[in-house]
């Protein structure tokens, strides 16, 4: 092979590649271009998003009979919150269409019967995130947060000693920072979002061989133990959290199990 065609073929096998870069720029603008500009519509609406977020707490501070507030110790701290919750809520709202915008760079490269796999789960990805995040929020935030708050001391007109004693009696209240309810809101938001990522995950390795039904069922026990340590390092150290989001994910490996046994072909020496 002469010198000129060696490089004219170095040439052609480059320009794919070159191709592949210049379409992964595109699709990783378009996905910044969609965060920054949901970053910004958010940090405009952020003190009603986080007005949202503290609704449970708002309520379970009236049922206790008690006028709902938070502080802030830091100047700055309000500033960083929003900013913060701006940027988590521009990511959720926007990861189906960088979701859109990763499969267009992905499908290409892939068959028919590759992309009518995957497809299904592109579209179940979001729809069982929401639902988790759902749960924790009208199910599992406001019991937890009236968990919390029973363990104030109210201490003004207490009996004392069998007499009322209100100069000496404590007073312990619960009074949240903005930042640290932000934080422990988003932290179970996202810890159940995430769980409810277990029928996608399990689903994809039984379409490749990893898992089958049938293994699944004799693992059992170990998703128990499994699923509570999740459960406690993913949550507040509170029964109710961690129950409350344990008994989901085995609920969810069973559906799982289901499933696979129905769309799935196994193996003939696990069916």
């Amino acid at each position: 092979m002469s010198e000129e065609a060696a490089e004219e073929k170095i040439e052609e096998s480059s320009a794919p590649l070159l191709d592949h870069l210049i379409e992964l720029r595109t699709r990783l603008i378009w996905s910044v271009a969609y965060i920054l500009v949901a970053f910004c519509v958010c940090l405009v609406f952020a003190d009603y998003i986080y007005n949202f977020l503290a609704q449970p707490f708002v309520d379970v501070a009236k049922s206790f009979g008690k006028e709902p507030k938070m502080i802030f110790t830091g100047l700055q701290d309000k500033f960083f919150v929003n900013i913060r919750l701006s940027f988590y809520v521009a990511l959720a709202v926007t990861f189906p269409m960088v979701s859109i915008q990763i499969w267009k760079f992905v499908a290409p490269g892939l068959y028919k019967n590759e992309r009518n796999a995957f497809l299904p789960f592109l579209a179940g990805t979001p729809i069982l995130f929401v639902l988790g995040a759902s749960i924790a929020y009208y199910l599992v935030i406001p019991n937890a947060w009236a968990f919390f708050m029973s363990y104030e001391v109210g201490g003004v007109g207490e009996l004392v000693a069998g007499e009322l004693n209100n100069a000496s009696s404590l007073q312990i209240q619960s009074l949240p920072a903005v930042k640290e309810y932000l934080s422990l809101t988003i932290l179970l938001m996202f810890a159940f979002g995430l769980s409810f990522q277990l029928p996608i995950l399990l689903l994809l390795l039984a379409r490749v061989g990893f898992v089958t039904a049938k293994g699944l069922a004799e693992k059992r026990k170990y998703t128990v133990i499994a699923a509570f340590c999740f459960a406690a390092f993913m949550t507040p150290p509170d029964p109710i959290s961690q129950v409350g989001l344990a008994i989901p994910i085995l609920i969810l490996y069973e559906i799982s199990i289901i499933v696979i046994k129905l769309t799935i072909k196994q193996p003939e020496e696990d069916v």
